[in-house]
């Protein structure tokens, strides 16, 4: 028996235990005994010090800053990597670079035994839908969204074409939805604003079920073609708010499209409590990596990663290390700051301990349930990560030690006392020998190889 067809036995058995009431008190449920909705926003390259709730001075964000205000800003939380398509990879399969299915962005799809944590809430009674970037399937293949858990999808399947906010058509389910308004020249039909209705009418529409919402959004990705060729790549429909400012345009377009992801984080909140299913409804929000340097964005303009180092593509903590921010009015607490150190990997077996479900085994993943309603949960023994563009690139972060090998195999270590040295300017690994050595046994022990992403070394 797979993994998959034993996850369908347990995901079974919970559904039919479910239907006995007052069943999903064994799980993390509200007051009236119902599994929690769950929506997960995901920015792209939205940087660690973009937020106001992470410090950013310039820009103003304040219905992400509600959520904070109102939930548990997490400082330790990390994307899966350093770029797109195995970021999201490792968020929906709980598994670390280190065996993870996609590795990098390329167009390596799912599998079909591949158990998405779509799948362990579809098949826990959840509806399931995303909308936006998915980054995991081309057309035809097994990695499109339905046939990896999801009952609705709208948007776009490969990360490449995601770069564009104009195209002339995104996917719907499994046929191509065309966008008239975008063709002959025409740039009438922003995507991200598609996104956030047809998010909108999902959430609508199953109010009364609990459900799962993925929010892929691609803002403040750049579109990295338009860039080459203009210098401009940061593509909103209007600079709004910051149209007036003295600032170089693609800084404005940086600007406003974070000010657009914000404002529809805000509707999303006034629809939850229009629907009277606010208090029941868990929001993840986070970005998929650390910020970009394409399309002519300056992550330094306005210091988008904080007092971190690097950006994205690479594995110090500027390019990995993102905001994340959790808000359950019914069963989390408001007004809190953690430090407790988690990463994508994580959702998978968290999600499904909310729904009172399990998920499968073997898995990199630990439920973070306890930390999200304001109790305890377990440590990682080390968080690993591996990137394989301009060599081969390896991380760990063990407790308040973080490890960083790049380009190849034979390069030195790294070390960062994380605790006292948050941007990693000073490199101990001559002081901390031992460090040095569990590190280059985690390098090896902590991965697999893969087929489809074999190690290609360069020279350091």
């Amino acid at each position: 028996m797979d993994r998959r067809q034993a996850l369908k036995g347990m995901a079974g058995l919970a559904a039919s235990i479910a239907a006995v009431p007052g069943a999903w008190a064994q799980g993390r449920v509200g007051g009236d005994g119902r599994a929690p909705n769950i929506i997960y926003i995901m920015a792209d390259d939205l940087g660690y010090g973009d937020l106001g709730c992470y410090g950013q001075e310039i820009l103003t964000t304040p219905n992400i800053d509600r959520l904070a205000h109102e939930g548990i800003r997490f400082t330790d939380c990390y994307a899966a990597s350093t770029v797109c398509a195995p970021s999201r990879c490792g968020l929906m399969t709980g598994l670390h670079m280190g065996h993870a299915r996609v590795r990098g962005n390329g167009g390596v799809p799912l599998e079909p035994e591949d158990v998405t944590v779509a799948e362990v809430l579809r098949d826990a009674g959840y509806r399931t839908g995303i909308f936006g970037k998915w980054g995991l399937g081309r057309e035809g293949s097994s990695g499109v969204p339905n046939l990896q858990g999801f009952d609705e999808w709208f948007g776009y399947l490969h990360q490449g074409r995601a770069h564009n906010y104009y195209p002339d058509y995104v996917w719907e389910n499994q046929e191509r939805y065309p966008l008239p308004g975008n063709r002959g020249g025409r740039r009438e039909t922003y995507t991200h604003d598609l996104f956030t209705e047809r998010g909108l009418d999902f959430v609508t529409r199953h109010a009364r079920d609990p459900f799962f919402l993925y929010m892929a959004y691609t803002v403040p990705h750049a579109n990295n073609e338009l860039g080459r060729e203009t210098g401009d790549g940061m593509e909103v429909p209007a600079y709004g708010r910051y149209a007036d400012r003295d600032w170089p345009n693609p800084q404005k377009g940086h600007a406003a499209m974070i000010d657009r992801l914000d404002r529809d984080v805000g509707r999303l909140l006034r629809r939850l409590e229009a629907l009277g299913i606010d208090d029941e409804t868990v929001i993840l929000f986070t970005s998929d990596n650390g910020p970009h340097r394409e399309g002519g964005a300056d992550p330094d303009f306005f210091d988008s990663n904080g007092p971190l180092r690097g950006i994205k593509r690479d594995l110090h903590e500027g390019g990995i290390r993102v905001p994340m921010i959790v808000r359950w009015p019914q069963g989390g607490p408001a007004g809190v700051v953690s430090d407790h150190p988690w990463a994508f990997w994580d959702f998978l077996p968290t999600a499904a301990e909310l729904a009172g479900t399990s998920g499968p085994s073997g898995i990199d993943g630990l439920s973070m349930a306890g930390a999200l309603t304001g109790g305890t949960a377990p440590h990682h023994d080390y968080l690993y990560w591996e990137f394989h563009e301009g060599g081969f690139h390896q991380a760990v972060r063990m407790g308040d030690i973080k490890a960083v090998r790049r380009r190849n195999r034979e390069a030195p270590i790294e070390i960062y006392r994380l605790d006292r040295d948050l941007g990693e300017e000073h490199d101990v690994s001559s002081e901390l020998p031992s460090a040095v050595d569990r590190a280059e046994k985690l390098f090896s022990e902590a991965r697999v190889d893969s087929a489809e992403f074999p190690v290609r070394e360069r020279p350091t």
